[in-house]
């Protein structure tokens, strides 16, 4: 749970985190000399947390290690990754030492360091143990946050409590995007999940309109009916809307997250190790963009967005959908569906062709979409992929530096359009062994006509193992990104625009004249 955030002076007792900029610094503070001794002991070590005093009122020092440009990436981003990951080891030590109070201090000129450093610690303290016996969590099951842990509480010195409470926000996001994510489809089916973001509308100030079966229907949303064909719980579609007033936008920014919340892969059965037992992720997409919403209405952010979130099961009951069979979009476009497992894709289809009707600024889907992602880029990075200019491309790729949710643009060249041809439907819904996700981005361009971005969630959406303040399972993934974009967009006029003189080429993909 998010650890107490206080601005009072903390107790004697508290245990105390400093961070040093350089060893110069370290070496030239008023520290007692005891403290000193250690570090010089441990060979005045950078990157690593050194105790210098015992519990309970324990003191670590940490001196950072000094980092550059490198692979493309700025030295500044992997610095406050670097903070971040402190954090997480410093929750660690808190954990172990059973610490119930912690002071953390950084030179006033580094607040950005003080903030990730304090990210990285909130993130690294969520838990998801609400169905063990010996769990005292009285979570809300529908998608409200957890009781802040009374427990543990943070001292940040000489950080502002505006800037501070925004993060904690933010934080707060994250953590009901991993609840969502987490919990089992026996307790979270597209009903309970519109149900959640209902909820988070009514907690965090913005609409909430959900679509049941007969609406869907009514809507001709043929991808959404398909896919839910074999299962005996209805579908959903979310319609959620945030609207300032004086938002800098008068054309919304659009997020779309897909919300298939248990894939068995239909018919094309998926096996069920490394596989089908994790499928309750595949909803990730949706979990993140209404937890996004959620961030951008409690921060206030002064920016116009809408999100749609199409949700279902996919299962292989009753009147299931085959291999073979030929579905119709509600754009009118017909598919012929070779491989009920890429289902994902035919329900985002019906949701980008409803987005048109908002005349967006830009359209973002999040996505666990392909393994081909995944085995691209493993739980690293996200491929980017769309018809968006450069220059809002480069925005999203900067916001993913930011918050070291990075992003890999990759082109949707008009000759990848060829591989999802068929001479029976407008559209096969797969393109073969070769560049699964640029023909699963290939096929649902076909449904776009606005500035587009696809995001595939697939690899750092659900993680078998820890990876530091991510976590391990649902990490979250994607709120920190869609934020940071949206707050940068919060503070501009405009649009951003591609440089005037730009070649117009340097769109990822042209579609064919």
């Amino acid at each position: 749970m998010i650890p107490e955030i206080k601005f009072s002076k903390a107790p004697a007792s508290a245990a105390i985190a400093k961070v040093y900029m350089d060893l110069a610094s370290l070496k030239a503070s008023s520290l007692p000399a005891d403290w000193l001794k250690v570090m010089e002991h441990h060979g005045y070590p950078e990157g690593e947390w050194i105790q210098v005093a015992l519990a309970p009122g324990a003191v670590w020092l940490y001196t950072t290690r000094q980092t550059a440009t490198r692979y493309g990436i700025d030295g500044e981003h992997i610095a406050m990754e670097e903070f971040r990951k402190a954090g997480f080891r410093l929750e660690r030590l808190c954990k172990a030492h059973k610490i119930k109070s912690l002071q953390t201090e950084f030179h006033p000129s580094q607040p950005k360091g003080h903030e990730a450093l304090l990210e990285g610690l909130m993130l690294s303290s969520y838990r998801f143990d609400r169905y063990l016996k010996s769990s005292k969590s009285t979570a809300h099951r529908k998608g409200s946050p957890e009781k802040d842990s009374k427990s543990f509480s943070v001292h940040p010195l000489n950080l502002s409590k505006e800037t501070t409470s925004e993060l904690v926000e933010l934080c707060r996001a994250v953590y009901i995007a991993r609840d969502l994510v987490n919990e089992p489809q026996s307790v979270l089916g597209a009903v309970e999940l519109a149900q959640a973001f209902k909820a988070m509308g009514k907690d965090s100030g913005f609409k909430v309109k959900v679509w049941n079966k007969a609406r869907i229907e009514e809507e001709g949303m043929g991808g959404i009916m398909a896919v839910n064909r074999g299962s005996v719980r209805p579908p959903t579609f979310t319609i959620m809307e945030y609207k300032p007033a004086g938002a800098v936008n008068k054309q919304p920014i659009l997020l779309v997250g897909k919300g298939v919340v248990y894939d068995t892969g239909g018919l094309s059965l998926k096996p069920t190790p490394g596989s089908m037992d994790s499928m309750k992720c595949d909803m990730a997409g949706a979990a993140a963009v209404g937890a996004t919403m959620q961030a951008i209405a409690k921060n206030r952010l002064p920016v116009y967005v809408i999100a749609l979130v199409p949700a279902t099961d996919n299962r292989p009951g009753g009147d299931a959908y085959a291999p073979g069979d030929i579905i119709r979009i509600s754009d009118g476009t017909t598919v012929e569906v070779l491989n009920t497992d890429a289902e994902g894709r035919l329900i985002l289809a019906d949701a980008l062709h409803y987005a048109k009707r908002f005349k967006p600024e830009l359209v973002v889907d999040l996505a666990t979409l392909t393994g081909s992602a995944v085995m691209a880029l493993s739980s690293h990075a996200t491929p980017c992929m769309g018809t968006a200019d450069r220059a809002q491309v480069q925005a999203m790729v900067d916001a993913g530096f930011r918050c070291y949710e990075r992003l890999v643009p990759i082109p949707i060249w008009e000759e990848y359009g060829e591989m999802i041809k068929t001479s029976v439907a407008d559209l096969k819904n797969i393109g073969g062994r070769e560049a699964g996700a640029i023909t699963a981005a290939k096929f649902l361009e076909h449904f776009t006509n606005y500035p587009w971005l696809h995001l595939d969630i697939a690899g750092p959406a659900f993680l078998d193992g820890e990876s530091t303040y991510r976590g391990k399972h649902g990490t979250g993934h994607g709120v920190r990104l869609l934020y940071a974009y949206l707050r940068y967009r919060a503070m501009l006029p405009k649009p951003p625009v591609q440089a005037a003189g730009s070649r117009s080429s340097s769109k990822f993909n042209r579609k064919s004249q």
